[in-house]
């Protein structure tokens, strides 16, 4: 299982979770839901304290990995296969352009 906290603007929004089955849950923080009820990180998931679930990466998340010659870079740099977009997603979005950004959340923080 893999993990990542998600921010919008630098405020804790959520936790992007991969399970061992290749399940994709986002889960927005109930401080978040109180507080910032009309700033959801994307149209497609509205703020909300229910997760979303998906046999995919969300495709708001997959359009925060790198694409062409810098996939290719990010991919070499630190060996993940461009298959393994969580892979990508928690190397390759600490510090994205826009309001959003992925940070692992580290095994011992679990």
């Amino acid at each position: 299982m893999r993990r990542a906290e998600v921010y919008y603007n630098d405020v804790f929004a959520g936790m992007l979770t991969e399970t061992n089955e290749g399940q994709y849950i986002f889960q927005y923080d109930n401080v978040y839901v109180h507080q910032y009820p009309n700033q959801f990180i994307t149209f497609a998931m509205p703020v909300s304290g229910l997760p979303y679930g998906s046999n995919r990466l969300f495709p708001f998340f997959e359009g925060l990995i790198p694409e062409g010659w810098l996939l290719d870079i990010a991919s070499k740099n630190w060996k993940i296969s461009q298959n393994d977009r969580m892979g990508l997603l928690l190397a390759c979005c600490q510090d994205c352009i826009g309001a959003v950004s992925v940070k692992p959340l580290a095994e011992s923080d679990e």
